[in-house]
């Protein structure tokens, strides 16, 4: 059998359909495009409707069912806190003037924009990849309804110690910080095998 370096060796094998096709690809001629199995990354796509449904269904509740500034008590380090911020992450810029609106609104565009079409070139079986894409993009997607309907975002999970606050922060910001999370430790693992 012929030695081959390319990393993706195996992965290519993968997506073809029949063993003329292999030999064809053993003698190294390029296969057809029409003769390789290409799935979409579609279905990552529920992913991130989930995350978007799931993050506006809890902002939702929370606005519904509490005032501004009234606090729900969970546990010893959780509160239920309804906020508004009209910032960044951590209300970074919140004190800016009118432009950050328009400014964060089209940031957030291009980033749900940038992503989807990320998503779905992806090459398949990148699972970790995939989902982490999917979580900051609906989160991001989340937010952006936010800004859009609002003109902030709905912010309601307080978490603290003692006198000690961390900023207010909701669904989608946990996707995303999720999303960012597996990304890093892919590249971290990913460079570690290679």
């Amino acid at each position: 059998m012929l030695e081959h370096d390319d990393s993706n060796y195996d992965k290519e094998l993968a997506l073809i359909e029949t063993e003329e096709e292999l030999t064809q690809r053993l003698v190294g001629k390029p296969l057809p495009r029409s003769m390789i199995k290409r799935k979409t990354n579609y279905p990552w796509l529920t992913l991130a409707v989930a995350v978007f449904f799931f993050d506006q269904l809890t902002k939702g509740w929370v606005s519904d069912n509490l005032e501004l500034r009234e606090t729900i008590n969970l546990t010893s380090f959780l509160n239920i806190t309804l906020l508004h911020n009209e910032g960044a992450a951590f209300s970074f810029l919140a004190n800016a003037g009118g432009w950050k609106h328009w400014f964060f609104v089209t940031i957030s565009s291009i980033v749900c924009i940038l992503l989807t079409i990320g998503l779905m070139r992806m090459t398949r079986g990148r699972h970790w990849i995939a989902a982490a894409l999917a979580m900051i993009l609906g989160g991001a997607a989340g937010n952006l309804w936010d800004r859009l309907d609002f003109g902030y975002v709905v912010d309601f999970i307080d978490v603290y110690y003692q006198g000690w606050h961390w900023p207010a922060f909701n669904i989608a910001d946990s996707a995303i910080s999720l999303g960012a999370f597996i990304l890093i430790l892919y590249s971290f693992f990913a460079h570690r095998k290679d």
